[in-house]
């Protein structure tokens, strides 16, 4: 498949890994990712940063060896990092003539329709404005609940919201390796479940995720149509080099040549289901065919949810295999389910398959 010649909007994931050395913070790395921003933007393109650290910082500056596991104590560390974070890229990129914005999300900004296309619309005026946004989560108030997990899966939602052309991820790694622990694997069509078996969590004490969710970020961006590279920070024109030609240092992962749209995008990878419906192998043949769900082929569900919301579709395994948005509520469903009702569950254009993409 053929990459988009010109990538003019990329998004760049900065990894906590690559503030420090040897398990002392260390910003310098951060000077020469400010010059090469400033040479994208001189050569008219723009570009976001997802940034973690925050934590990282704290934890530095409180004097913290492990990461802490109590939720208040990690949105203090965050709470201390966040503005020392802020002030080390203001001040590399000041050098450099740009300014940059501090943008902090949660995923209720991307669970609610309409202030997902907020966030869209706030980051599409910075960048006009040539204002670099630096974009985190927002720590000191995020819950399990609401929490992304990690800053790669940000860093992924972030390129699928604003249609970005490439997604640079950035760590302390070359890129995914082979079986040998070796070799970087420097390109990857498809992603099996092979590819994320070579994949594995971090033990750093300052981070979370690690490569599993490097190559889940990597599938939300390819889904939506845009290529990821996996690559090291540390290394001088990593970021030049693969907006140039993709993948000349690390590994690349090649966008689905049939991306899901905005809508569906936002329904597969944004929001989270209030509930699930569960429906038979009729059922779930007829949406894997792009067919509208109907109430005879449901069996159960669970969870409450009015009309409007976002559920999940599960087999009767109750493995989810598809998302949707709800014509009737959960109370309503509850009477009709099984039976011949005149509506229709979830039209097939509220229907998203994610079991397709996820074994892709």
């Amino acid at each position: 498949m053929q990459l988009r010649r010109d990538c003019r909007r990329i998004v760049i994931k900065i990894g906590s890994s690559l503030f420090y050395a040897q398990g002392r913070l260390e910003v310098d790395s951060l000077r020469g990712v400010a010059e090469e921003i400033l040479t994208l933007w001189r050569q008219g393109r723009e570009v976001l940063i997802v940034s973690s650290g925050a934590i990282a910082m704290g934890m530095e500056m409180l004097k913290l060896e492990a990461r802490p596991k109590d939720l208040s104590f990690l949105q203090a560390a965050a709470a201390v990092g966040q503005h020392e974070l802020m002030d080390i890229y203001r001040r590399n990129l000041k050098e450099t003539g740009l300014s940059c914005a501090q943008v902090l999300l949660t995923w209720e900004d991307f669970d609610d329709r309409s202030r997902y296309l907020n966030a869209k619309n706030t980051l599409a005026t910075l960048l006009k404005l040539k204002s670099v946004p630096i974009i985190n989560e927002n720590d000191t108030v995020s819950t399990d609940e609401i929490k992304f997990g990690d800053n790669d899966r940000l860093s992924a939602m972030v390129a699928s919201l604003i249609n970005a052309d490439l997604l640079i991820i950035l760590s302390d790694v070359d890129g995914l390796l082979d079986y040998d622990k070796k070799t970087v694997i420097s390109l990857i069509e498809k992603i099996t479940p092979q590819i994320r078996g070579l994949a594995c969590p971090t033990n750093k004490k300052t981070s979370v995720g690690g490569m599993v969710t490097k190559v889940e970020a990597a599938r939300i961006a390819v889904d939506s149509g845009i290529p990821c590279v996996i690559a090291n920070g540390r290394k001088k024109g990593a970021i030049i080099e693969n907006t140039i030609k993709p993948g000349s240092l690390g590994t690349l992962f090649l966008p689905k040549k049939e991306s899901l749209t905005a809508k569906r995008r936002w329904l597969a990878f944004s929001a989270k289901p209030k509930g699930s419906i569960i429906v038979d192998g009729g059922a779930k043949s007829a949406l894997l065919n792009k067919k509208s769900l109907l109430s005879v082929g449901v069996v159960d569900l669970s969870g409450k949810f009015s009309c409007g919301d976002i559920v999940s579709v599960t087999d009767l395994e109750k493995d989810e295999f598809a998302r949707g948005l709800s014509a009737i509520s959960s109370q309503e469903l509850l009477k009709v389910k099984g039976t011949r009702f005149k509506k229709e569950i979830i039209h097939r254009d509220n229907i998203v398959i994610t079991k397709a993409t996820a074994d892709s």
